[in-house]
């Protein structure tokens, strides 16, 4: 959820002038009109044969339910890569030709089912350089997590599979560079937050046509409500998910939408969660419901982690067990950038009043996980250093004068550990914080004391806005004026729907903040609304023309 602060409300401050927009904009990407869009759906015309020695007729009653008919397409959930390895990358696809069926099986029968893949250094499967096969589970709701391995370092690939005589979209994707090896330029955005019932998947079309590296999800990756909404993109189910075929379908009809599908086809992912993937603002083995017991809720997050694994492109390391799933991981790219992803929902302290927000026996991230991450960063030789992860992390005072009021669901519920992973990340190379969850963009210098304006800028925070959670957004909303003059390390506001694209180089991290009009209609342009620079060796950012 937002980070939205604790009631009572600050006073108002006076609204700021909204900026004008930059004049610089694209139309809403459409169907095919580009070579990617060509990529994402041109394998069909080459041939089941290609893709192993079974003919069409004997793999479709492979795949085809026994007495019925042989099975349509199931690749209605595209494809997709994720967690870049110098010599692997992880692929997806889940087989679901029917994805909204009723009891979350996704039209498929009740056994397991054979899926060929391939992977080639070109876009016409000429020179293919690693395949297989796979079995697909019913078990696992036939979803399938191919580590593909073998392969060169930073380099770019294509993949597809087959299953029946149906062979999928064709994806792009790309390994790591080598480690430690020189790197010059890597290209990266990061999102969150795509209400399905709140906009129109629009940025995700433009994002697929981006020239990146990788893409950083940073959680709400499905909203688990009911709700209908008012442009004509109702949740299915039509109530609040709770089963394992509920989240099924959920994830399905997200993965349903183009120009998501587009925006997974195009580049390798790195996902994390946040709340809504389960349920709003829980906290380890809690639900923000006050009637219902830890070991009830236990088993709700076991069937919401279940379906999280099985519709995203992630390796077999991070398989859930039950209600447990080790999803923090670290992301290394030559000697240029290592990426910690980090897990803020599932060992996290359950939120209090500001009151209590001091207490240092309060957690965000847990004792083996903040271990980890601090042995990550000692031993870092990378040039930047990021922390990819979910809710706020600079303080962030929501009352007008002396009185306070922060967020309960961000970091400055959590001080003492904030602080402390604050002044771990100021010791290593390159230090940036990039986060979801509070639907609009900020920039932020991280302070050594943040009750001190004039204390060192000893890091930098960007945080992105969402895909489409809030509707259209706006450029500032009236307290945005109390949060600026509150909050001097706070650098830039703006509400509307986007991503956050950045260029990393030895010397410098450029930021571009891509905005939409609107995204209670499909086809908006997009904008570089904001850019900003961090100079390697600098903390803290200027803004850029």
């Amino acid at each position: 959820m937002p980070g939205t602060p604790q009631p009572p409300s600050p006073a108002p401050g006076s609204p700021s002038a909204s900026p004008s927009p930059s004049c610089s904009a694209s139309p809403a990407a459409g169907p095919g009109a580009s070579r990617r869009g060509v990529l994402v759906g041109g394998a069909l015309a080459l041939g089941a044969a290609a893709l192993g020695t079974l003919t069409a007729t004997e793999a479709r009653a492979d795949t085809a339910p026994r007495g019925g008919p042989p099975m349509s397409d199931p690749f209605t959930l595209g494809v997709a890569s994720g967690d870049p390895f110098p010599d692997s990358v992880i692929l997806w696809t889940r087989l679901a030709p029917d994805p909204l069926a009723e009891d979350g099986r996704g039209g498929m029968p009740d056994r397991t089912v054979d899926v060929q893949w391939q992977v080639a250094e070109d876009e016409r499967f000429r020179g293919v350089v690693a395949s297989g096969s796979v079995r697909a589970r019913p078990d696992r709701a036939h979803s399938v997590h191919v580590e593909a391995g073998g392969l060169r370092p930073g380099a770019r690939y294509f993949y597809r599979f087959r299953a029946g005589g149906e062979i999928s979209p064709v994806g792009r994707t790309a390994t790591a560079p080598a480690p430690g090896s020189r790197l010059d330029s890597f290209a990266f955005a990061f999102a969150s937050c795509q209400s399905y019932t709140h906009g129109h998947y629009t940025a995700q079309a433009h994002l697929a046509e981006e020239d990146l590296d990788l893409v950083a999800f940073l959680g709400d990756y499905i909203y688990e409500t009911g709700e209908a909404g008012e442009i004509g993109r109702p949740h299915v189910p039509a109530r609040e998910t709770e089963s394992l075929a509920d989240y099924r379908i959920r994830h399905a009809q997200y993965k349903t939408d183009a120009g998501l599908q587009a925006a997974h086809a195009a580049f390798p992912w790195a996902v994390v969660f946040d709340d809504h993937e389960v349920e709003n603002n829980w906290a380890d083995d809690t639900s923000a419901e006050d009637d219902v017991p830890p070991e009830e809720f236990l088993r709700r997050r076991a069937r919401a982690f279940q379906a999280y694994y099985e519709h995203m492109p992630l390796r077999s390391a991070q398989r859930p067990d039950r209600a447990d799933m080790r999803l923090y991981r670290r992301l290394s790219f030559g000697d240029l950038l290592d990426v910690h992803l980090l897990d803020t929902r599932q060992y996290r302290s359950v939120q209090v009043s500001d009151d209590r927000r001091d207490d240092p026996s309060r957690t965000l991230l847990g004792a083996e996980q903040k271990r980890w991450l601090f042995g990550g960063l000692e031993g870092s030789a990378a040039r930047w250093n990021v922390l990819a992860q979910q809710v706020f992390f600079s303080q962030r005072d929501f009352a007008d004068g002396a009185p306070t009021n922060f967020s309960n669901d961000a970091w400055d519920n959590y001080t003492v550990e904030r602080d402390e992973v604050r002044d771990r990340l100021a010791e290593a190379p390159g230090p940036v914080v990039i986060t979801g969850d509070v639907h609009a963009n900020y920039v932020c210098d991280v302070k050594a004391d943040f009750g001190d304006p004039d204390s060192a800028t000893v890091a930098t925070e960007l945080v992105g806005t969402s895909f489409t959670s809030g509707r259209d957004g706006a450029e500032q909303n009236p307290g945005d004026a109390v949060q600026l003059r509150e909050n001097p390390h706070i650098k830039f506001i703006n509400r509307r729907r986007g991503y956050v694209r950045n260029t990393v180089t030895p010397t410098e991290w450029t930021a571009v903040y891509r905005t939409l009009d609107y995204v209670s209609e499909p086809g908006s342009p997009i904008r570089d609304r904001a850019r900003f620079t961090i100079d390697a060796g600098t903390p803290g950012v200027r803004p850029r023309p």
